[in-house]
């Protein structure tokens, strides 16, 4: 036996009259020590249930209720909160109102109940054109912005300037430029009226959008850039690799986790949209969101807005859920490199 194997033998034994130690495997968690942590991390836990679980049950049992309004059985005021079972669900997904004869029939053209799929359609639009078009400018900003020249501080913050504007400022920023007599029209020595038909109005939200959150993407990726060895470039530069080849074979595959992060985080953001088109052109013109649909609902009715925000956010998180795996990206890993 060697001295090292013989010290390390007897470290393990008990001293001579001494108490008998307990051996514990490495990593192990005592008993003692579980209960304290589950102690510890018990009221973190209780107020996460109160602030965040609480609303959403609260939200799913109010949406299996009726609303306030005449009982057309009975012709007289009904103050609502009864059980209604997956009436208000099959309201939004079947657009199904209720008819003067007791029963349900299709949504008229223009009720709230008929424009479900569309604000979902324009919802989704909104978030696959506006994200796009940030990525590919935001990946330009950032290499822009991770090049060594004179004057890049200032670069930086100018580019920066947008994101940092509240949304409801931005939006009325953009509607004067849109307006008949605003600067774009101007610019183009035209006098088009931007948010008063259908297409106009959805590219004026999406260059709107794009001018405000394309610096937030650009940032993520600038600090997935930063972390990129100069080491790598110049191997790949004796290697032979031409600048696009670098591109593609060094620059996207080590920045795609702060490039998955940034996209997902800004689908996330697109698809919870209210503000910027609520202001803008106040939902008409094809241009309401679910959000917006929401939100007029809840002025008519709290639990059928309820079934609505539920189905929202449904779909956000089936988006979210299926962009994540799409990107495989690790969201907090990657954060925690980018921070790094």
């Amino acid at each position: 036996m060697t001295v090292a194997g013989h010290v390390e033998r007897r470290a393990g034994e008990n001293p001579p009259g001494g108490p008998r130690r307990t051996r514990t495997r490495r990593g192990a968690t005592r008993p003692r020590e579980a209960r304290r942590a589950y102690l510890l991390i018990a009221p973190a836990l209780l107020l996460l249930a109160l602030v965040v679980g609480y609303p959403i049950v609260k939200a799913v049992h109010q949406s299996f209720l009726t609303d306030p309004g005449l009982d057309k059985a009975t012709g007289m005021f009904d103050e609502g909160n009864n059980w209604f079972g997956l009436h208000n669900y099959t309201h939004w997904l079947l657009q199904q109102c209720a008819s003067p004869d007791g029963g349900y029939t299709s949504c008229p053209s223009g009720a709230l109940g008929s424009q479900f799929w569309s604000s979902v359609g324009v919802t989704v639009g909104f978030t696959v054109v506006a994200v796009a078009l940030e990525t590919v400018i935001g990946m330009g900003f950032a290499l822009t912005m991770h090049r060594a020249f004179r004057g890049r501080a200032l670069v930086r913050v100018a580019i920066l300037i947008p994101w940092a504007i509240p949304t409801a400022v931005t939006s009325k920023l953009w509607q004067v430029m849109f307006d008949p007599q605003g600067v774009i029209n101007k610019l183009l020595g035209t006098h088009y009226a931007w948010t008063s038909s259908l297409w106009p109005a959805r590219s004026a939200i999406v260059i709107a959008d794009t001018w405000k959150t394309t610096p937030f993407i650009a940032l993520l990726i600038l600090a997935g850039l930063q972390n990129i060895p100069a080491e790598t470039y110049e191997a790949a530069k004796i290697d032979g690799a031409n600048a696009w080849r670098r591109f593609t074979s060094v620059t996207l595959p080590l920045v795609k986790p702060a490039l998955a992060v940034a996209v997902v985080f800004r689908a996330l953001d697109t698809l919870r949209m209210y503000d910027l088109p609520q202001i803008l052109t106040g939902g008409s013109n094809g241009t309401t969101t679910s959000s917006i649909l929401v939100v007029d609902q809840l002025t008519r009715g709290a639990n059928s807005a309820s079934a609505l925000s539920t189905l929202t956010f449904v779909l956000i998180f089936v988006i979210a859920f299926g962009l994540v795996r799409l990107l495989n990206a690790n969201l907090f890993g990657a954060q925690a490199k980018a921070v790094r």
